[in-house]
């Protein structure tokens, strides 16, 4: 009897951006386990068509380093608190994706070698051909950067074929679709009209990044169960950012 063929994908390594406030799912903060099982599940569908994937994870749901910046805090120690929560939420990640079955790697940008790997290129990339999850936290590393530009980075460092950031919204609005259910979706946008149009796909240093090394970006709602996969299929879901 003949091996059921896996289907078709159109990439073989993706990047996944996932914010904080995801996890936290419909409540205001820390994790929710629904939604973290939800991510998992369609993490293993796509890692179980043979793609690689990788993860980096905000920390918004536990702390945001701007609005503590806004509130008198430091700058610079806010946002090394942000990287903390990220790193949370990434082993939270772990855990939840061995539990599915799947073979990871925590690596962070922030040493600490009780918990998680520190983050070395060649290695991330060796851990992925072997067929782990690698989930990328503590952003940069740096004050000042964001977790998109994090994963930015760390896409175009992993030579991933596109940069996918599920968010819980079905693409990029010219205007917030909360407040206003009129506004025009984007189907495709250039970055240079990202970057004009000041639409809140993900911050300009990030998008810089990716227009400067032609990796493409898909803004999608990943609570919606099956869109990861379908996606990596091929199918047009979201929102296209590219050159």
């Amino acid at each position: 009897m003949e091996p059921e063929a896996k289907p078709k994908s159109k990439f073989s390594k993706v990047l996944l951006k996932v914010s904080g406030e995801i996890l936290s799912g419909t409540e205001k903060f820390g994790i929710d386990p629904h939604f973290l099982d939800q991510i998992c599940i369609q993490v293993k569908g796509v890692h179980d068509l043979g793609i690689q994937i990788a993860l980096v994870v905000g920390g918004g749901n536990i702390f945001r380093g701007i609005p503590a910046a806004l509130g008198g805090m430091e700058r610079t120690s806010a946002d090394y608190m942000g990287m903390l929560a990220t790193i949370i939420n990434a082993l939270a990640l772990q855990d939840r994706l061995e539990k599915v079955g799947l073979y990871t790697r925590v690596m962070t940008a922030l040493h600490m070698e009780q918990v998680a790997e520190p983050y070395i290129r060649r290695r991330a990339i060796r851990h992925l051909e072997k067929g782990r999850v690698v989930i990328f936290a503590a952003g940069t590393g740096n004050p000042y950067f964001t977790t998109d530009t994090a994963a930015a980075l760390r896409a175009i460092e992993i030579e991933a074929d596109v940069l996918l950031k599920g968010t819980k919204v079905d693409g990029v609005y010219e205007l917030d679709p909360h407040i206003e259910p009129l506004a025009k979706k984007y189907e495709k946008l250039t970055y240079l009209e990202v970057l004009s149009k000041e639409l809140k796909v993900m911050d300009a240093t990030a998008v810089s990044l990716c227009m400067d090394n032609r990796l493409p970006i898909i803004v999608f709602n990943i609570t919606d169960n099956g869109n990861l996969q379908k996606i990596v299929q091929g199918e047009h879901i979201g929102t296209l950012v590219r050159g």
